[in-house]
């Protein structure tokens, strides 16, 4: 038996799952293509050949995207999207804990959205809760910001961990969050990249698979997956992304996995903050005690839910609790900066971010070399910022990415200086945008102002975006 924390040893059964196996004659890459395109159902043998293609380098990539298309437009059975995740897993080392640790192997996963740093708040506040958190993420889709990119901006930051290291980190931090690797779901990595180029992103079965294939090797007891919907959203509407919620979590059953999906609102940023650098200092701010009340108000929901769901709480309430009082009390702020320092950061970089100022934070993290301010162009009271047409904007600035491998822009983002529901008046600065060219295009400046959107009704309290939670058939709603 392998060591805990250590790749289990492949068997002829398993690798030969990987491969074919058999002796059979796999399909070619065209025939298999050709299959899915015209609706049909890919076997077993059929999704295993094409995930052994992808990882031996004997796919181009214009069949990679050629079938991710394919499964984009015809979709996947359940049959077959429990496949493609179990292969996508198989693709790498499965990751193995004591068993002591089991109730307390929980994490959280977010489909993407614009200002969303929940995962930087919410792994260590569970750490500091007692849970052990072994976070895979990804880095940016779409429009959409990435966890490791946001992380990646504290230097020395090293999202690359061997699964020694991972298991190392659990036991010394409780938490840390880590990135796709040769040794850990690889064959996801590649997948992930080519649909963030190829307008695969919003595919049912690949987020599913994508997202569950992580987290089957990191051996879980419970899982809450964020879907967001809405204007910024993989999925514009909430009937769309329960369609998704349901998926995941019926795929999770079938995985071995409690699986649990919150529905949660994407139409304006999270926080008031976008950008890689300055979410990294929203989520101090959120770890500080403060912060937002939207970003709170999801980290704490969320976190109340895996407590809950994970036997770690009797209640969901009394969960929320919990992940509050770590968020008061300093206790998840130590957690991150443990998980800092453990994943490469220099310690005194890792003490100053934690415990300096907003200011002295700034100066130690990259920022933008020019900063613009926009003014309302009327009075009224903010109805909504629309997230899309600002994420658009900065990632033509370099937040984000046109190409798999390109160079993002850490510093670049902009800071929300207005409230959902706030009366403003004409000519009061609503946006400050960070950015590393000398000035923001018309066609740029119009498009952030078009986000604004006011109204003449009165002032009001903006709602939560958390809208419901979508549970395993085997847990009540409480």
């Amino acid at each position: 038996m392998a060591a805990p924390g250590t790749p289990s040893p492949s068997t002829p059964e398993t690798a030969g799952a990987v491969s074919g196996g058999g002796g059979r004659e796999p399909k070619k890459l065209p025939e298999l293509i050709r299959l899915k395109r015209d609706g049909g159902h890919l076997s077993e043998a059929d999704i295993r050949d094409f995930v052994q293609a992808v990882m031996d380098g004997s796919a181009q990539d214009t069949q990679i995207g050629a079938m991710l298309m394919a499964i984009r437009l015809q979709g996947m059975d359940p049959e077959e999207t429990t496949v493609l995740t179990q292969a996508l897993a198989d693709s790498g080392q499965q990751l193995e804990w004591p068993k002591a640790w089991h109730q307390q192997l929980v994490d959280k996963h977010s489909t993407g959205g614009v200002g969303d740093k929940v995962s930087l708040v919410l792994a260590p506040a569970l750490a500091a809760c007692g849970c052990k958190v072994p976070m895979i993420s990804g880095r940016g889709l779409g429009h959409t910001g990435g966890t490791l990119d946001k992380l990646e901006s504290i230097p020395g930051f090293n999202v690359t961990q061997s699964p020694e290291q991972i298991l190392r980190l659990l036991e010394e931090v409780g938490c840390c969050i880590v990135g796709q690797s040769e040794k850990l779901v690889p064959a996801d990595g590649i997948l992930y990249a080519a649909r963030d180029v190829t307008a695969t992103v919003d595919s049912v079965p690949l987020i599913t698979a994508s997202i569950l294939s992580k987290k089957v090797v990191e051996g879980l007891s419970t899982l809450v997956v964020d879907v967001k919907f809405g204007g910024a959203a993989v999925f514009p509407d909430q009937e769309q992304a329960r369609e998704l919620a349901n998926t995941l979590v019926r795929a999770g059953v079938g995985l071995g996995l409690r699986v649990a999906a919150a529905l949660t609102a994407m139409d304006s940023p999270l926080g008031r903050s976008v950008g890689h650098t300055l979410e990294v200092e929203e989520a101090l701010l959120c770890l500080d005690g403060a912060g937002p009340p939207d970003l709170r108000d999801l980290v704490i929901r969320l976190g109340g839910a895996i407590l809950w769901l994970s036997g770690q709480a009797e209640t969901q309430d009394q969960g929320v609790a919990r992940v509050a009082a770590a968020l008061d009390d300093g206790s998840a702020l130590g957690r991150f900066q443990l998980m800092l320092s453990a994943q490469g950061v220099e310690p005194g970089l890792a003490r100053a971010l934690c415990s300096g100022s907003p200011a002295q934070r700034r100066q130690l993290l990259p920022h933008a070399r020019v900063q613009e301010e926009l003014l309302a162009p009327a009075d009224g009271t903010v109805e909504n910022v629309l997230a899309l047409p600002l994420a658009r904007v900065l990632h033509e600035l370099g937040a984000g990415r046109s190409r798999a491998g390109q160079p993002i822009k850490p510093g670049v983002g902009a800071e929300l200086l207005v409230d959902v529901g706030q009366w403003l008046y004409r000519g009061t600065p609503w946006l400050r945008v960070h950015l590393d060219g000398p000035t923001l295009s018309d066609q740029q400046r119009r498009a952030l102002q078009g986000a604004l959107v006011l109204s003449d009704r009165a002032p009001f309290k903006a709602p939560s975006p958390f809208a419901e939670l979508v549970l395993p058939p085997t847990v009540v709603q409480p």
